[in-house]
């Protein structure tokens, strides 16, 4: 097992380095020059070479990559070009409503999910099962920014029971107040995850249910409650877990939509200031940390999958 943590956290490593060359490359791909930002409309030829030197756009792009890297590996993202302040700190006090959007939403989604995907499978030849399946086929087909948009016609514009947008400007100070700017957040995020996670917690039950380990337990007198709790749970959590990981990282990505629709001061909207702005330092950090968060969720996903099923740590040491 040791040994196979090393490879996969080596795989890690090599996966964060290839990224970065590739959100590197991708952005000096885009048309316009990164020191545009830093121009009017009606500069000077003098203005232009001198804005591409601050930059270092006028240099090559192999000794521009290093100098990035070099600065990635002393955690440092650059400046802005608009604001000229660290992106470091910028990123990391809009985690603090991303994050807490994010992971709520999704822990939410995966109660949701759980509760009604065993529902629907155990209950797949009635009325419940087949409205439940209904409901999460309906769930994944609804755009995300369409179901905000409904609930804030309905809890802010007709009753008036939560805020429509916006986010505390002493942010967690008042964390009441945080908790509520994020409740339509996380339930219009946990609405849509839901969906797609019902299914596959359907999947993953309707199989346990058909076991003979299960009919096993059932014959020796079990509830069928009781055998899933005691037979079921681990076997059938094998297949979610790796799904739960792409969720995750999923939720953080629809984050940027839902944070748009509820003006939240997020990864998401800054990420769309900067695109708007041409602000390459920030556009890179965003993109720096949202694929180090999707890369630590698969490797923490495969981690636990290994410790919930014997199974996969046996095929890992027989293939040592």
């Amino acid at each position: 097992m040791l040994a196979y943590l090393i490879r996969r956290f080596a795989f890690l490593v090599l996966s964060l380095v290839v990224a970065l060359v590739v959100i590197f490359v991708l952005l000096r791909l885009l048309p316009g020059d990164p020191a545009n930002a830093l121009l009017s409309v009606n500069a000077t030829p003098e203005q232009i070479a001198a804005a591409r030197a601050q930059v270092g756009s006028d240099r090559p792009l192999a000794e521009q990559f290093a100098r990035w890297a070099g600065d990635m590996v002393r955690f440092d993202l650059g400046e802005s070009y608009i604001s000229g302040l660290p992106v470091l700190p910028e990123v990391l006090a809009r985690l603090q409503v991303t994050v807490p959007l994010t992971v709520l939403g999704f822990l939410l989604a995966l109660v949701i999910a759980l509760v009604a995907g065993v529902a629907a499978a155990v209950g797949s030849d009635r009325w419940y099962g087949t409205v439940l399946s209904g409901f999460a086929q309906l769930g994944i087909a609804i755009p995300v920014f369409w179901v905000g948009i409904i609930l804030v016609w309905i809890f802010a514009l007709q009753l008036g029971a939560l805020p429509a947008g916006g986010f505390p400007r002493d942010d967690w100070e008042t964390p009441g107040e945080a908790l509520t700017a994020l409740t339509l957040p996380v339930i219009t995020i946990a609405v849509v995850m839901s969906a797609s996670l019902t299914r596959y917690v359907r999947a993953a039950t309707l199989d346990v249910v058909g076991s003979g380990y299960l009919r096993t337990a059932r014959a020796g007198g079990a509830s069928m409650a009781q055998a899933l709790w005691w037979h079921g749970l681990r076997n059938g959590s094998v297949p979610v877990i790796a799904i739960l990981g792409i969720e995750l990282s999923t939720t953080l990505l629809g984050a940027v939509v839902v944070e748009s629709v509820f003006t939240l001061p997020g990864l998401g909207n800054m990420l769309i200031d900067a695109i708007a702005q041409h602000d390459y330092p920030n556009i890179q950090g965003i993109l720096v940390v949202s694929t180090l968060f999707v890369l630590l969720v698969g490797f923490a996903a495969d981690i636990v999958q290994r410790l919930v099923d014997p199974r996969l740590r046996l095929s890992v040491s027989g293939n040592r």
